[in-house]
């Protein structure tokens, strides 16, 4: 039975582990809203880290919202993801989106991840 936390574990959050990512020639998966960095880590489980700058989204309100539909949207496909660390970069307009629009790409960018690790 899975359980869908989101755990301290599953999360970036040391500057020297988004530089590791920076570091390590990245695959990126792109879409109009963000822009995910993905290397692989020998941890067994993937975790993510984000990058939401005001000029990308303006209000911390809007900040906040976004990281908690991928928030939610990682923790719930965690399981099925390869081990990898992942930086979330946030585009321009992403606080514009809609919820649905930004979780189907989302969705998407997971299937595309996973289908990259089945190869290698």
């Amino acid at each position: 039975m899975n359980t869908y936390k989101y755990k301290r574990e599953f999360r970036l959050l040391t500057p020297a582990d988004f530089q590791n990512v920076f570091n390590a020639h990245p695959k990126k998966f792109s879409c109009r809203y963000y822009t995910i960095l993905a290397a692989n880590n020998s941890l067994g489980y993937a975790r993510i880290g984000f990058t939401i700058s005001k000029k990308k989204a303006k209000n911390a309100t809007d900040r906040n919202q976004v990281k908690r539909i991928v928030r939610d949207d990682f923790r719930l496909t965690h399981s099925e993801l390869p081990s990898v660390d992942m930086v979330f970069i946030a585009k321009q307009g992403i606080a514009q989106a809609e919820n649905k629009q930004l979780r189907k790409e989302l969705d998407f960018t997971w299937k595309k991840l996973k289908r990259l690790a089945n190869k290698s």
